[in-house]
């Protein structure tokens, strides 16, 4: 089988999960719970299978990118070609999606046991699972964007899945409303490329017309910003970043698939995907670096005061993604997917610890917690694991991806390097700070006062995928992106593999990584120094109440944004200045038309009063206006 068949069999299988739950679970009164998870962990396990296969044999050779299409429609010289695009950047992205996809789905077999919605929550993570495989292979822009909007749908339904809740409702609208914020930048890209030419729709031809310098100047500068919006609203960066932490609310596997792997790291590829068109216009790529290294900043702050364990893995995920879009601005391609690829592992970790702490304590509140060291020892040593490599000490993922990171900012400019080496104390702070609040000191009794000595660890189903992601978070950045020949592995395999895209570099040529080991040593202490800070404001009265304030209010932008702009700006003036414009515009203009109307029904009624001779004088008036209508058409030079 070729390649670009086995992409096809990946992207049905889950495909065929998400119809055969959804068939059974509207058409037929069967219970299919014991159906439905397994059919995902099968379908979508067997998916991460062959997703493996091809990204090994990929690396292990010289991979040139592969693409296949057939033409979906066509309206005059207007033609849309729908297909795969398979490269080393879809090869790493469908590896990751479907691999924690399938971990997260085997943990929610026994996270949503009790749940009303089982069934459906599984028919719903199929469908999510397709939409972002077809997002990442998806050859034509119409296509991708398609998909897109498939992944901004069902994750709409994923936030929203207790709709019972007021808050989830809330969390869901406010995350489908802000990202289409972003999505109506993206369409107007799209759109002004299709401009120039459908043709142009396919990426690898759109590649080539920026190469050949088809666009002008000032028409890939503002496609390049308006791809820049979309990719801001799905991958939460400044200022359209506050809906992610309300997205907590959904169920805390959907968090860990949602904001690890796969929605919001869709920005991130979005950027990655149209990295000749960023890379080419110095405006763009400045913007991304510099929206990118205030976000990572700015995400973090807030996590520093943070007591929802959630929440606090939200801001991370907003941090780190700042750290991509920095990398991609600065020209750091490689580091920058090696980043995504990395904190993929140890984040959706975090995010499944965080379930099975709530699980036990029954709330995500850390000042309720405490203690749980002892009484949950697997999900303590996972989450310490995948914490420290967060943070990116050495020998642990975070600190190969990381120093990739830094190391391409340092070349391009002094304050987004120095952005970066902040954002490294931040990190290390706030994460200290929710394991310290979490695991140690006393329990605080949980939601309901519950005795210390009923806390336990979480089932097996919920345990066995967090110790597989473990073995990642330690150990997959030192493999792929090592300073020395692993045996038959070879040194800085994966940014070499990546840089080595003839796609997106065409005139490429092989040149030598090195490691940087003063940046290493800088990050180390600097990461160490967060720590350090943490543990020592945790034991001191401490207390910042200003700083905290701000911070806690998350700098009053959801106050701007829910009470000044959408409350007063557009419910209260906006539509007051609609309806006033409705009542003494358009009601008076139709009610003015309807009495017109009646008026001149009035005075042709008289005519039609049965008399043969007011009949004929209308008939013979009809019949002079048409005539005279005819000639004058003519003398007006008609034919």
């Amino acid at each position: 089988m070729t390649n670009n068949e086995l992409i096809w069999i990946i992207f049905l299988l889950p495909l065929s999960s998400f119809l055969i739950n959804g068939t059974l679970l509207t058409f037929t009164k069967f219970n299919t719970k014991s159906i439905s998870g397994p059919l995902n962990v099968l379908t979508i396990g067997f998916s991460f299978l062959i997703c493996l296969f091809i990204l090994i044999n990929g690396i292990g050779s010289s991979f040139d990118y592969q693409s296949g299409s057939f033409q979906w429609f066509s309206f005059g010289l207007f033609e849309i070609t729908m297909g795969i695009l398979l490269d080393p950047l879809t090869l790493i992205m469908i590896t990751v999606v479907t691999g924690i996809s399938f971990l997260i789905q085997i943990y929610s077999i026994a996270y949503m046991e009790h749940d009303e919605g089982y069934s459906r929550y599984f028919t719903y993570m199929a469908l999510f699972t397709t939409s972002m495989l077809g997002l990442v292979f998806s050859k034509n822009l119409i296509q991708m964007f398609i998909f897109w909007e498939l992944v901004g749908a069902t994750s709409y339904l994923l936030i929203g899945f207790w709709f019972k809740k007021q808050s989830a409702i809330k969390a869901a609208k406010k995350a489908f409303l802000m990202t289409r914020i972003g999505d109506f930048g993206l369409i107007i890209g799209i759109l002004l490329i299709a401009k120039q030419g459908s043709q142009y729709l396919d990426i690898t031809q759109f590649y080539l017309a920026v190469q050949n310098g088809i666009f002008t100047t000032e028409i890939l500068t503002l496609i390049g910003l308006l791809f820049v919006v979309g990719a801001i609203g799905k991958s939460a960066q400044f200022p359209l970043h506050n809906w992610l932490p309300d997205a907590m609310e959904g169920p805390t596997p959907v968090s860990a698939l949602l904001h690890s792997a796969t929605m919001v790291t869709a920005g991130v590829f979005l950027i990655a995907r149209m990295f000749p068109l960023i890379s080419a216009i110095e405006i763009v790529s400045s913007t991304v670096a510099y929206i990118g290294g205030f976000t990572l900043i700015f995400a973090a702050t807030m996590a520093l005061v943070s007591n929802d364990i959630k929440r606090v893995l939200a801001y991370s995920s907003i941090s780190q993604l700042g750290y991509m879009f920095l990398a991609l601005g600065s020209g750091a391609y490689g580091a920058a997917i090696l980043h995504l690829f990395t904190h993929a592992w140890f984040k959706a970790l975090l995010f499944l610890g965080a379930g099975s702490v709530g699980h036990a304590v029954h709330t995500f509140d850390m000042t309720k917690m405490g203690g749980l060291k002892d009484h949950m020892k697997y999900t303590y040593w996972t989450m310490m694991l995948a914490a420290i490599s967060l943070i990116g000490i050495f020998p642990f993922s975070g600190f190969w991806s990381k120093d990739e990171v830094l190391l391409g900012a340092s070349k391009d400019s002094n304050i987004l390097f120095l952005m970066g080496l902040f954002g490294v104390i931040l990190t290390g702070f706030y994460m200290t700070r929710m394991m310290l609040m979490t695991f140690f000191g006393d329990f605080k009794g949980g939601e309901s006062g519950l005795e210390e000595k009923s806390l336990h660890e979480s089932p097996k189903f919920m345990i066995y995928p967090m110790i597989l992601l473990a073995v990642p978070s330690v150990l997959i950045g030192f493999i792929v992106s090592s300073p020395i020949n692993l045996g038959g592995i070879d040194k800085h395999l994966m940014v070499s593999f990546l840089d080595h895209n003839k796609l997106v570099f065409p005139d490429y040529h092989h040149h030598e990584i090195k490691f940087n080991f003063m940046i290493a040593i800088v990050s180390s202490l600097l990461a160490i120094s967060g720590i350090i800070i943490a543990i020592f404001t945790s034991r001191s009265n401490i207390n910042f109440k200003f700083i905290r304030k701000i911070l806690t209010n998350k700098y009053y932008l959801d106050y701007l944004y829910e009470e000044v702009i959408t409350e007063n700006l557009f419910y209260k003036r906006f539509i007051k200045l609609l309806d006033f414009f409705e009542t003494n515009f358009i009601d008076k203009a139709s009610h003015s038309l309807s009495s017109s109307i009646r008026w001149v029904s009035n005075k042709f009624a008289i005519t039609q009063n049965g008399q043969l001779q007011i009949q004929s004088i209308t008939f013979f008036l009809g019949l002079v206006i048409i005539i005279s209508g005819y000639f004058s058409w003519l003398l007006l030079g008609g034919n």
